[in-house]
């Protein structure tokens, strides 16, 4: 039997209320494919600074440590903007990732036609998108030093982006590798016209790609990026780049399919894979029971397919949330257009659920014929 052991990091703002609905699936998956699932819920970010006066407590960390992955909901707040930069929620998120050692950020955005009303572009431009953005995430400006004010007065300000080889080019295999199993291209997105560190970047990636001669490779600045990711979606395939163009970019792709509440990510390629939806706490839609649980959904599919080899479980739940989504079920985020059913948090975890024992009923129903 399959052992599972996962910290639950449910965090700060809706990171709770979206959390619960994504551990509501993974018990119905357990309960379906009777994975031994265990599970410890650790406190991280504000909820963790309220109760140890830490983002990361130690009790967290060795929990992460000894599971096999972690499902974070989402840290910060504007009642912790006054803490010093080095105690705020945000540094508790950059620790965890640092210590877990994923370098590799994977977040997909896929087109879903029956939210094309919701999308920020025209339905012919977001139709058949089907993008997945490989972040490098422990290196760059969010990482790099010297950092920090540089005079008592902080009235001036440093932050080092930093790059080496071996960085870029383990980021560089993941993305060619994922890209084997899609559409075979990958667009490496840089500054290469001003920064260094993305010459760097744009030589190793293509020193990378003499071992990939099947995969189309592309190089494209970051500017010309962001405007096509909007303009044309559909014409990429992998996008692999750097920290922080990673960060802005993936939550540009959230106006293709309408909401930060749909976009899961992974973080993969260190001693345990972190999961978590791409948006934030959300503190103004916190306690009333309207956030968009279906990107943390994503994110527990991510989990089985990425830490547990359970593709089809992964493909179950995807295709769950498709379903819920074609029936017309919305959360308040994707409340947009007419005969759609408004539903609460609560309630569109609820309905994936079903959605997904009901083809897992199906399937079982098929097998015993």
């Amino acid at each position: 039997m399959l052992k599972l052991k996962i910290a639950i990091l449910p965090g700060d703002g809706v990171g709770p209320e979206v959390t619960l609905e994504a551990l509501r699936i993974l018990r119905a998956v357990d309960e379906i494919t009777h994975v031994d699932l265990r599970v410890q819920e650790c406190y991280v970010g504000g909820a963790a600074i309220k109760k140890f006066g830490t983002p990361l407590p130690a009790e967290t960390l060795d929990a992460c440590l000894k599971s096999d992955a972690v499902l974070l909901g989402a840290v910060g707040g504007p009642e912790f903007d006054k803490l010093p930069p080095e105690q705020r929620p945000e540094t508790g998120l950059l620790k965890l990732r640092q210590a877990l050692g994923g370098f590799a950020n994977l977040r997909p955005v896929t087109s879903h036609p029956a939210i094309a009303d919701c999308s920020a572009l025209r339905p012919d431009l977001a139709a058949n998108a089907d993008v997945l953005i490989v972040r490098e995430l422990l290196g760059g400006i969010y990482f790099g030093e010297p950092r920090g004010f540089t005079n008592d007065e902080h009235t001036a300000a440093v932050d080092t982006m930093r790059y080496s080889e071996r960085e870029i080019e383990r980021v560089a295999r993941v993305a060619f590798d994922i890209a084997r199993k899609r559409r075979r291209k990958v667009t490496s997105v840089d500054k290469a016209n001003v920064l260094h560190t993305s010459r760097l970047w744009r030589s190793t990636v293509d020193r990378v790609a003499r071992d990939y001669p099947e995969i189309k490779l592309q190089h494209v600045y970051v500017d010309a990026c962001a405007m096509q990711l909007i303009s044309a979606p559909a014409s990429f395939d992998v996008i692999l780049t750097e920290n922080m163009f990673g960060d802005i970019l993936s939550d540009e792709a959230a106006a293709i399919v309408g909401s930060l509440g749909m976009l899961p990510s992974a973080t993969i390629g260190g001693e345990v894979d972190l999961y978590e939806p791409v948006h934030g706490s959300a503190p103004d839609i916190a306690g009333k029971g309207i956030a968009n649980p279906l990107g943390a959904i994503g994110a527990a599919a991510l989990l089985l397919r990425h830490t547990a080899g359970l593709e089809s479980e992964a493909l179950a739940i995807e295709l769950a949330i498709r379903k819920v989504l074609e029936a017309g079920y919305r959360t308040a985020d994707l409340n947009r257009g007419t005969g759609r059913q408004l539903v609460t948090t609560y309630e569109m975890g609820g309905l994936v659920e079903r959605a997904f024992m009901d083809a897992a009923e199906t399937r079982h129903a098929y097998h015993a014929v």
